[in-house]
């Protein structure tokens, strides 16, 4: 008996394949206005990470130190470890080069990519999309306590950019039921 066109294309039951989007995230010195990047990190399409701490431009002075008791990440760090700003956008870039990345504070995370951009004289070669578009309105739905549940399950206690990118990465698999692949689409 001949398989039917129908039954040729069924997928096998269980987590479906796909490409996992680049997610990005950035830390900052606090939320509002003169709120600046210190941190940014992403996990790229085959799992490779990348995090850099960002050495404040000499026009950003604004601390915050409630954001500082959730990043973790001090001032005095950032002096000493950080990157300049020029350095950072060019890591970026280079790395990024012609990718959408996805990001789940889209808002705060483009402005403070933007001002980075802006202060080393440089465009941005990638773009920075919402994860919300990646996600059908019921998997919107849960998408918070599958996040929650990612984060416990890793179980670090750090609140940095390449973790939580991470974090981004794994709870968009399990709201979409599905498991990483090299070249599958998300559909």
């Amino acid at each position: 008996m001949a398989m039917s066109e129908t039954s040729r294309l069924k997928l096998p039951a269980g987590p479906r394949p796909i490409a996992v989007p680049a997610m990005l995230d950035v830390e900052a010195s606090g939320f509002g206005r003169g709120g600046y990047p210190i941190e940014v990190g992403f996990v790229l399409q085959d799992g490779t990470s990348y995090c850099t701490l960002i050495r404040p431009a000499p026009g950003w002075t604004y601390w915050d130190p409630e954001a500082e008791s959730i990043h973790g990440i001090s001032h005095d760090l950032l002096l000493r470890r950080g990157q300049d700003v020029r350095e950072v956008a060019r890591a970026l870039n280079a790395r990024l080069n012609g990718q959408v990345v996805y990001s789940d504070g889209w808002g705060n995370d483009f402005a403070w990519l933007g001002l980075l951009f802006e202060e080393a004289d440089l465009v941005p070669r990638f773009r920075v999309e919402s994860l919300r578009s990646l996600l059908t309105d019921d998997e919107a739905a849960g998408w918070h306590a599958a996040k929650n549940a990612v984060a416990a399950e890793i179980g670090s206690s750090r609140h940095r950019a390449s973790g939580d990118a991470q974090v981004l990465r794994q709870a968009l698999l399990r709201v979409k039921g599905m498991k990483p692949a090299d070249k599958a689409i998300l559909t």
